[in-house]
């Protein structure tokens, strides 16, 4: 007898196609490791190094036994710090029972659109958007009804069109600022205005805030320094890209006493804590960081500038200058048909990889994205053949 190996509609859900916007950086990704000449723009993985000191503090916690559970919001003394840094970013009250600690940013949007979103109810969601928040939505079935930025004008959100998708549906409205992939960063009257709509109309904000701390031209603003009410929004925050910490796997949430209390039940039941050393080590590094993020922001500042530079030089493609995070979205659309075509054809014939646009939304099919998580020395040559792929078109 055969076993029929049956699997859930979620898992399913999960495993179709996503238009292949991953493929071409697992290629990439294999012909490195085989040893091929291969240059990665393709990921968000920071190569700066985890802060000396943080590392030194995670082993004397370690050595110091904390090995054992965590209490399920987080540890007091790293929610406390959290709160501290919410009361001087906001200007508004905000309690360590507010916070509630995760194993990932990632993991804290699960956990939030879990507690609330039932499956078929409506999220509307800024593109274009963060590839991550797709697998959320998919697993969750719930529908999701995008509203795109102004692609000709820097990425910017217009509230108007937020308010336009809104129907008697929508349980959530998600927003991503600092945003990845284009570097938007949405204003306080915007997210003033967004706040008071949402609220009337009994709608959930929750707002993705983890390039926060990598902001360039101006300084980021919160969603909760800008809401007069609290009551509908949720903050998602994490180490993860601000201090070079994506393997350490820490986030947390920020959000009404209720609703935490509610995500407390839930992450219960699923990742039962998060690691006591790891959630020491996040305590040092954000009460010891202020140097250490000024060195990171000026640092992917000069890389920004270098490739915007870069790319408005050669002939075919082009960008606007980002005001925040780690990535540059590029317009391929005078050299291929769209941004998947260039990524397939840029690797075969340069081994240069970056992520097509499509992955984001359907208004950037005809970009890609070109991450800043390498230094200069490694742009400069990445650089160099993509300007010579470039010629190569455009002479055909």
């Amino acid at each position: 007898m055969n076993f029929s190996a049956r699997t859930s509609k979620l898992s399913q859900r999960l495993v179709e196609e996503s238009s292949g916007v991953w493929a071409v950086h697992d290629q990439a990704c294999d012909q490195f490791a085989a040893g091929e000449d291969v240059y990665l723009l393709s990921v968000g993985d920071p190569d700066l190094a985890t802060l000396p000191s943080t590392i030194r503090a995670t082993i004397d916690s370690l050595e110091k036994g904390r090995t054992h559970y965590a209490p399920g919001m987080g540890e007091l003394n790293l929610r406390q710090i959290i709160s501290d840094i919410e009361i001087r970013a906001a200007g508004k009250h905000c309690d360590p029972a507010n916070i509630v600690i995760f194993p990932g940013a990632t993991n804290a949007i699960y956990s939030v659109m879990s507690c609330l979103l039932n499956e078929g109810d409506e999220v509307i969601v800024a593109e274009p958007m963060y590839v991550g928040y797709e697998g959320i939505f998919k697993s969750l079935n719930a529908k999701v009804v995008s509203v795109e930025l102004d692609v000709d004008n820097y990425f910017e959100m217009e509230v108007e069109r937020v308010k336009a998708a809104v129907t008697d549906a929508t349980r959530v409205v998600f927003i991503n600022t600092p945003g990845n992939p284009a570097g938007n960063v949405i204003s306080e009257a915007q997210l003033k205005e967004l706040a008071q709509y949402c609220l009337e109309q009994n709608i959930w904000l929750v707002c993705d805030e983890v390039y926060s701390m990598i902001t360039f031209d101006e300084p980021h603003v919160s969603l909760r320094k800008a809401a007069e009410n609290l009551d509908n929004v949720v903050i998602i925050d994490g180490l993860s890209k601000s201090h070079a910490m994506t393997g350490w796997r820490l986030g947390w949430t920020v959000a009404s006493t209720e609703f935490s209390k509610r995500l407390l039940d839930f992450t219960s039941s699923t990742v039962f804590g998060c690691c006591q050393f790891v959630q020491d080590a996040a305590a040092f590094a954000l009460s010891n960081d202020e140097e250490y993020i000024q060195g990171v922001r000026e640092e992917y500042r000069q890389r920004r500038n270098y490739v915007c530079e870069r790319v408005n030089s050669i002939e075919g493609i082009s960008c606007q200058v980002p005001k925040a995070g780690m990535f540059i979205m590029i317009k391929v659309s005078d050299l291929a048909e769209n941004g998947l075509r260039f990524a397939e054809d840029l690797l075969k014939h340069e081994k240069v990889s970056v992520l097509p646009g499509i992955g984001f939304g359907q208004s950037t099919t005809d970009y890609v994205r070109v991450s800043l998580a390498q230094p200069i020395n490694v742009l400069k040559p990445a650089f160099d053949r993509i300007e010579k792929y470039a010629q190569k078109v455009l002479s055909s």
